[in-house]
C-alpha cells in the first residue's frame, strides 16, 4: 500500500456565510504529481493553504507530511516546499541572497546552505548570477529558481502554485522537466495549474468547482469518466454543469 503523504476527510473552510472549501476528501501517494485544478475562486488556493499551515480550517481533519494541520502547523511548514506564482523571490535581493534567506527559513545549517546553494547555481548555470538581483532576471529563470529553492532543503512535499503562468511553452516543459526530477529524488508535488494540458502530465487530478471535488482520479480515469477526448473538455464539461445549476 502506497504512503499517504496527505490526507484530508471533510475539510472546511468558511469566511462567514461563505464556504469556501466544503467539506473535501481526498488523499496523495507519496511520490507523485497531484494536480490541483479549478477556475479562479473554486477554492484551490484556500485549499492549499489550510494544507500549508498557513490558514486554520473550519472543521474536518487533514495530516500532512505526518502532521495534524490544527496542532503542528509550524511542523507542516519546516516539511515541506512552496512555490508561489505571484510572489516566490524577492526582486530587490541577489539570487544568492534569496537562497540564504530561504533556506534560513527552512532552518538548514550554514555549511548546508553553502554547500546546497553553490550545487543548485551550478544545475541551473546561475553561479555567474549570483550577485544579480532576482529582479533583473528573465521571467522563466526566476520560476525555475524559485523552485529549486522552494526544494533546497529536500521536503517530503512542495506545493506549486500555477508555477509556470506567464511563461512561453519551451520553459514550461523544461519545467516540468524539474518537476519530474524531483519526483525521482522522493519528493511528492501538489500543483494547481490554469493549464489543461499540464493536467496530462500529473499521476492524479482533483478538479474543484465551487468548493467541492467534482472529479478525482488519473487524466486517463477523468476522461472515460466524463467521455472526453482531453482534461480541457473535461473541465469545460464541469463548467458547463455549473451554469446550469445556476440557472
Amino acid at each position: 500500500m502506497a504512503e499517504k503523504i496527505i490526507e484530508t476527510v471533510n475539510l472546511t473552510k468558511r469566511f462567514g456565510d461563505f464556504t469556501a472549501v466544503d467539506a473535501i476528501s481526498f488523499e496523495v501517494n507519496k511520490g507523485e504529481i497531484f494536480g490541483f485544478l479549478g477556475a479562479n475562486g473554486a477554492g484551490k488556493t484556500t485549499a492549499m493553504k489550510m494544507l500549508c499551515g498557513l490558514l486554520l480550517p473550519t472543521s474536518g481533519q487533514a495530516t500532512v507530511a505526518g502532521y495534524d494541520v490544527y496542532r503542528q502547523s509550524e511542523k507542516i511548514k519546516l516539511n515541506i516546499g512552496y512555490m508561489s506564482q505571484k510572489f516566490s523571490l524577492f526582486s530587490d535581493l541577489t539570487v544568492w541572497e534569496n537562497i540564504e534567506f530561504y533556506a534560513g527559513i527552512y532552518r538548514m545549517p550554514r555549511q548546508a546552505i553553502i554547500t546546497r546553494g553553490e550545487k543548485l547555481l551550478q544545475d541551473l548555470e546561475l553561479a555567474s548570477q549570483k550577485r544579480r538581483l532576482i529582479g533583473a532576471l528573465p521571467l522563466g529563470i526566476r520560476q525555475k529558481l524559485a523552485f529549486s529553492i522552494a526544494i533546497i532543503h529536500e521536503p517530503r512535499l512542495v506545493f506549486l502554485d500555477e508555477p509556470t503562468g506567464g511563461v512561453d511553452p519551451i520553459t514550461r516543459r523544461r519545467f516540468w522537466e524539474m518537476i519530474y526530477n524531483a519526483t525521482e529524488r522522493g519528493i511528492t508535488v501538489f500543483v494547481t495549474t490554469h493549464y489543461m494540458d499540464e493536467a496530462e502530465y500529473c499521476d492524479r487530478i482533483s478538479m474543484m468547482v465551487d468548493g467541492k471535488i467534482k472529479g478525482l482520479d488519473t487524466p486517463a480515469n477523468l476522461k472515460l469518466q466524463f467521455k472526453e477526448k482531453s482534461m480541457f473538455d473535461v473541465f469545460l464539461q464541469l463548467a458547463r454543469e455549473k451554469s446550469h445549476e445556476a440557472l
